[in-house]
């Protein structure tokens, strides 16, 4: 974004510049006047578009989900008012059939690619580009998801190989993160962060589906266990 200081008396003229001092007033006051710069506070307050705009604008634009108290203290609108207006807006664009949808993931509001588009969104993003994580990296999220707190060791122990490769690049990719030592060890301790939640569309972790299905029956249990 621009500074409001449009033109300093040194960006404006200068010993090398080609336009003299007499002709640098005139495009001074040129761009001083210049009607596309943004209106005062008073000015913007009484063109001040509809709050349930103002939340589309902003959250078209965020780049993590963003919280009612947030939403409220950046537009100066009320909070009740907001909560009231997020579901109302989400609900709108599931009627319309819209492309994209309003979730509430996380601490916040954010937009998504709707489910029914994803493929051909993923198609035109990726093109053809390999998955982001690498399935080493798919099955040590899932321990930490599902184990945290748990230390590298664990993730070590259940997995059968050396974790601290991929622990270091699911912290770089801010899935995971340090969130304390285990008080006999001294190990550190991983967990998921708010940013795995936002990814995987989950508002908690109590909203991950239930491990107990997917683990094997107790016939094949020995075929897991021994060595």
């Amino acid at each position: 974004m621009p500074s409001d200081d449009v033109l300093s008396s040194d960006s404006a003229v200068s010993s090398d510049s080609a336009v003299s001092s007499v002709d640098a007033v005139p495009l001074i006051a040129s761009v001083a006047s210049d009607t596309s710069r943004p209106a005062a506070p008073a000015q913007r307050s009484a063109q001040r578009p509809p709050l349930a705009a103002l939340l589309e604008a902003v959250l078209m634009v965020a780049e993590r989900p963003i919280g009612v108290a947030e939403l409220a203290t950046g537009l100066g609108g009320s909070a009740r008012e907001i909560e009231r207006l997020l579901p109302e807006l989400a609900e709108a664009y599931v009627r319309d059939g819209r492309g994209f949808r309003l979730r509430h993931v996380g601490a916040g509001w954010r937009f998504y690619t709707a489910d029914e588009c994803a493929p051909w969104v993923e198609d035109f993003v990726l093109a053809g580009q390999s998955a982001r994580l690498s399935q080493a990296a798919l099955e040590t999220l899932a321990v930490v998801a599902y184990q945290q707190p748990v230390s590298r060791g664990r993730i070590s122990a259940v997995r059968g190989v050396s974790a601290d490769g991929v622990i270091r690049t699911l912290t770089a990719r801010r899935l995971v993160e340090e969130v304390g030592n285990d008080p006999e060890t001294g190990a550190i301790l991983y967990g998921t962060t708010d940013y795995f939640l936002e990814r995987m569309g989950l508002r908690s972790l109590e909203e991950l589906p239930p491990l107990a299905p997917l683990l094997p029956g107790l016939d094949d249990l020995d075929d897991f266990v021994s060595p």
